[in-house]
């Protein structure tokens, strides 16, 4: 099974952040801006919460809140589940289906070197299902000229 550090060698290792100070209106029109539906939120250089889209449905629109008003801090998720660059794509899956989570920070020595998606992990793990199926109809064809 491929591994994380395979996966961000291929899709690159871009990792949008936030500071847990910035307006959660900032960080929604930032990641509206990347194409992202999660931000790292960072400080002093350490990884210290994960603002999804989630997080604002639930807790600033179904809570009335105001996102220009609301900071990052008031509503990240704080327990952040993470992987490492070694770890396979399908130890990741396992991860991220039992904890309902889309988004895995990847931390090198405590380093946020990339960030992976469930869409990125299902792309891999399909394309890795298409390559096994291909082998096998080419086994079985050989097998046939016989």
């Amino acid at each position: 099974m491929p591994t994380v550090a395979k996966l961000l060698k291929e899709k690159g290792s871009d990792v949008w952040t936030a500071s847990p100070e910035q307006t959660v209106f900032d960080a929604i029109k930032f990641m509206d801006e990347k194409g992202v539906g999660a931000l790292a939120v960072v400080s002093k250089g350490k990884l210290i919460g994960i603002l999804s889209e989630r997080d604002y449905a639930r807790k600033v629109i179904l809570k009335g809140r105001s996102s220009k008003e609301t900071q990052i801090k008031e509503i990240m998720t704080t327990h952040v589940y993470h992987t490492v660059p070694e770890q396979s794509i399908e130890d990741c899956m396992v991860v991220m289906t039992q904890h309902h989570i889309r988004h895995l920070p990847v931390l090198d020595n405590k380093v946020l070197v990339g960030m992976i998606s469930l869409g990125d992990v299902v792309s891999v793990i399909i394309k890795k299902q298409q390559d096994k199926i291909k082998q096998l109809e080419h086994t079985i064809t050989w097998q046939e000229s016989y």
